[in-house]
Parts: structure tokens; C-alpha cells; sequence
């Protein structure tokens, strides 16, 4: 059975060193992760998250509040009493050591009986791919193959949750997309709970089944990737995840059930029983929802265009705000101040607040 974490007001803060003031690493976070879950902690660099992993694994004790695993406290318990298996950001091998005997090294420490380990050993190897490398020592190994070593090693011990700690930032650009997709087969494979640390928002919405979203830190949002896409809360968590951009709300008004916010460039129409704790200051607007072309009225003034490909990246001054929007690869010749249409969907707006 998978492990279900609960996280409960969790805070973690070092007390000063010299003329620096205390530092809160972590300030009060709840979360409830659900048992396979392939959960996800996302923010910038100094936020908390890779603190908040480690007082999982047991490598640091909270200043305050509680970690459960599966109903049971853990949270002051040493490190091999958790079950859980970590995968560092430089990987940890031991160079002298083979593949497998890497895989291994924790089921040694464990004593599990010789023919059981090497069943095991070779269960996760095949996992991961790499079986027909188990005779290698890590510097016989591309970047990508001792990350999936390192998986290896720690999946073979059957945790009860797996931790990783930025696993992918050390690789290029191609080999981080095909070991996303790598990671998240196996963590679906073996069904481990699974808490996974990135500032790469990417990472984040191609494999996560949720995330939280840290600032300074405290989580600021919880949800799917769809959900924190599509419907951020803050202009910070519209602006860290993917592009937007954030029109302020020149005015509110409620008529028939419904909120009305009105901007420089329209008013957007929304149910009025969304509960918006704090009135929203802002509209986020994703590029994909404004649409610039040289068709229909011209109302805009091109300032910027890039082309990608199977299209191209705009930017228009409209109504003296500057937007950012997508236009069809045929535009990819057109030049700055040359005229253009922009047609907005307003409907796909995200109120956010600052």
C-alpha cells in the first residue's frame, strides 16, 4: 500500500549567526500528500522546498509542527527508521563500486539475503533500463545513466516515499525531456509515493499530478498543473509558471450573479460566487489567449516578433499596453511598427491578486 504524507504547520527556522537575523526557512506549510502521488515542490531558488524535502527525509529536525507517514508521527525519527529512498541533484555513487553493486549498497546495509538482493537488483536495473550495464563502474556512464543508477539505487530498497532533490539540473536540455518522462514511468511503475523538488516550472507541469508553489518560505498555491496554469491565484504564481501577461483591473462591479473587472483592453465577466479572500488587482492572460494576425481590424502596433517554427512570438502595443501574444508563422517577416490585429480571450483570464 502507497504511503499518504501528511505535512502539519511545519516551520523550520535558524537562529542568528553573527550580525544575520534568524532565518525562516520554512514557515508554518500544511500539506496532504495522496498516497502515489507524484507530488511536486516548486519555486525559486532560497524559497524552502529542497529544507522542506529534507525534514522528510529526516536530515533536518523542524523547528515546530508535525510529518506523518501514513497516520504515524515521524517526525523526530532518525532517518533509516522512515523507509524512504533518496536521489540526489550529484547523484552520490560510489565510484569504486559497480553499477549493480551501487544499486545494491542499500540492501547490504539492510542485510537482505544474497539471492534476494540480486533479484531485487536486477528488478530495478531492468526499471530503469540499465541492466545491461550493471558491470560498469560510474565514470563508464553518461549523466543520464547514472541518474537512472541512482533511481535504481533508490527504488531497490522498496520505500515506502521517494525523495528527489532537483534530479535533472545537472543534465542537457534533451536528456532532462527524456528522463522526465523516464522518471514519471517509473515512479507510476512501482506506485512509491513520491515528493520531487524543482525551480523548473516545466518539469513541474509535465510531470507532476500536483504541485505547491513556494515563496519565502510559505506555499502560496496547491493544485494540478492544469489548476496553477490556468487559474493562478497571484500574479507571482502567474509569472513563475509559464508566461502571462497582467492587466490591472481598473474597476469591479456585480450584476446578475456575476463579477465584472473591468481593464484598459475590456471587461471580463466571471461567476460572482468565486471567492476571492483578497479583491483581484489583475487579469493573467496567457499568450496562447491573444491572438495577433494582419487580418480584422488593425488596432495594435507590432513591437517585437519571433518566429518558432510552427509559429511566432509577439509582442503589440495595444491601448499603450504592451501584450504578448501568438502569431502565425507567416507573420514571421513582418516588421516592428507595422500594424496588426489582436483579438483577446478575455473569458480565458485569471483574476490574480499582487
Amino acid at each position: 500500500m502507497s504511503t499518504a504524507i501528511e505535512i502539519r504547520q511545519i516551520t523550520k527556522t535558524y537562529p542568528p549567526q553573527g550580525s544575520q537575523p534568524a532565518l525562516t526557512a520554512v514557515n508554518n506549510v500544511s500539506l496532504d500528500i495522496q498516497p502515489g502521488e507524484l507530488f511536486f515542490l516548486l519555486g525559486p531558488s532560497g524559497c524552502g522546498k529542497t529544507t522542506l524535502l529534507r525534514m522528510i527525509a529526516g536530515f533536518i529536525e523542524p523547528t515546530s509542527g508535525q510529518i506523518l507517514f501514513n497516520g504515524k508521527d515521524i517526525t523526530h525519527a532518525d532517518p533509516n527508521k522512515r523507509n524512504t529512498g533518496m536521489v540526489f541533484q550529484s547523484y552520490a555513487l560510489w565510484p569504486h563500486l559497480t553499477v549493480a553493486n551501487n544499486v545494491g549498497f542499500g540492501l547490504k546495509i539492510r542485510k537482505t539475503p544474497a539471492a534476494e538482493a540480486a533479484a531485487r537488483i536486477r528488478e530495478a536495473l531492468d526499471t530503469v533500463q540499465m541492466a545491461q550495464l550493471s558491470d560498469r563502474k560510474p565514470n563508464q556512464l553518461s549523466g543520464g545513466q547514472q541518474q537512472r543508477v541512482a533511481l535504481a539505487r533508490a527504488i531497490v530498497v522498496r520505500p515506502d516515499v521517494l525523495l528527489l532533490d532537483e534530479p535533472l539540473s545537472n543534465l542537457d536540455a534533451k536528456l532532462r525531456n527524456e528522463l522526465r518522462e523516464e522518471i514519471r514511468r517509473v515512479c507510476r511503475a512501482v506506485g512509491i509515493t513520491t515528493v520531487y523538488v524543482t525551480h523548473d516550472q516545466r518539469e513541474a507541469l509535465t510531470m507532476a499530478d500536483r504541485l505547491a508553489v513556494f515563496r519565502m518560505g510559505n506555499v502560496v498555491q496547491v493544485g494540478t498543473p492544469d489548476e496553477l496554469y490556468q487559474r493562478p491565484q497571484s500574479s507571482f504564481v502567474a509569472t513563475f509558471i509559464g508566461e502571462t501577461n497582467l492587466i490591472p483591473i481598473l474597476s469591479s462591479s456585480s450584476a446578475g450573479g456575476r463579477l465584472l473587472l473591468t481593464t484598459a483592453i475590456g471587461t471580463a465577466d466571471f461567476n460572482s460566487l468565486t471567492p476571492f479572500v483578497i479583491p483581484p488587482t489583475a487579469l493573467s492572460i496567457r499568450p496562447e489567449s491573444i491572438a495577433i494576425s494582419i487580418n480584422g481590424t488593425l488596432n495594435a502596433t507590432l513591437t517585437s516578433i519571433d518566429y518558432l517554427g510552427s509559429h511566432c512570438s509577439a509582442r503589440v502595443s495595444y491601448h499603450n499596453i504592451d501584450l504578448h501574444g501568438i502569431a502565425p508563422s507567416s507573420m514571421r517577416t513582418a516588421r516592428p511598427g507595422s500594424q496588426c490585429s489582436v483579438d483577446i480571450s478575455l473569458n480565458a483570464a485569471a483574476p490574480v491578486v499582487e
